[in-house]
């Protein structure tokens, strides 16, 4: 029986558009997950680049520059499973939750998305299933896969941010930051081994906050009781083929460092 409160949507992505997410080394034995909630600027066909320039699609608004190609640079070193999502921040933020107005943006850093303006609580749930729940779906089924092969894995999330906001003046003297709550196993050694390998300025849950943006986390990493982190990249840092190489050796070479603590492994709530 139809619920007269029943929503109804039209599907988003027609047979031209690819997969919401993309998933590498799925049959890896790393126990660790990699996600990229933000790692593409790609839009739908139907919603018309969101009344956007592609100069607007390319800025730091539409996607996480440079924390895919750091994904699979680090996928590769590890030959670690990821899951990258497929399509822009400005459909749906996938690491935010669904019905939040941050999630589907009306305005990003002063630029207005005119795609994303007066929409239908249908229009919103139809970008939730298209992309959202596929994409976390993806991520619980790929780390399940993972954890029934024997280790509880480690889940690490990578995102980028810009050096200014053009919407506000604030001082962002960092080049790193980690992000995390609650749980320290990764999160704190990471912050040690980056801080005296690199020299450079790394923060502890700034500029962003795990106790805040932490929606990825909490779900696939917090919840299960698995270790977990974020880690946020100063995009200048990352934003050419090469320096994306360098941070994913970087990085690999610190969480081989910490994983050498095997009890890092267990299931662990806080």
């Amino acid at each position: 029986m139809k619920n007269e409160n029943d929503i109804t949507f039209e599907p988003l992505l027609g047979a031209r558009d690819p997969s919401p997410y993309e998933i590498l080394n799925q049959d890896s034995n790393t126990p660790l997950l990699l996600i990229c909630d933000h790692a593409s600027n790609r839009i739908p066909e139907k919603l018309d680049n969101m009344g956007l320039s592609e100069k607007e699609l390319s800025y730091h608004i539409a996607l996480d520059i440079g924390a895919a190609g750091v994904t699979r640079a680090l996928s590769k070193k590890l030959d670690a499973p990821a899951v990258l999502c497929n399509y822009s921040r400005l459909v749906i933020d996938c690491n935010r939750q669904p019905g939040d107005p941050s999630s589907i943006p009306e305005i990003s850093d002063g630029i207005t998305v005119p795609a994303n303006h007066c929409l239908s609580e249908s229009q919103q749930v139809e970008r939730s299933e298209a992309v959202f729940w596929p994409y976390h779906h993806a991520i619980t089924e790929t780390g399940a896969h993972l954890w029934r092969k024997g280790t509880p894995p480690a889940l690490f999330s990578i995102h980028s941010f810009t050096p200014e906001l053009m919407s506000r003046t604030e001082d962002r003297p960092w080049h790193i930051a980690i992000l995390w709550k609650r749980d320290p196993r990764l999160a704190s050694p990471l912050i040690e081994i980056l801080s005296r390998k690199t020299g450079l300025i790394v923060g502890d849950n700034v500029p962003y906050s795990g106790w805040e943006d932490a929606y990825s986390i909490d779900l696939h990493g917090a919840a299960p009781g698995l270790p977990y982190c974020a880690i946020e990249l100063r995009q200048d840092l990352i934003d050419t083929p090469k320096k994306q190489q360098e941070w994913g050796d970087l990085l690999s070479n610190a969480l081989l460092e910490i994983f050498k603590d095997r009890s890092i492994f267990n299931v662990k709530h806080y």
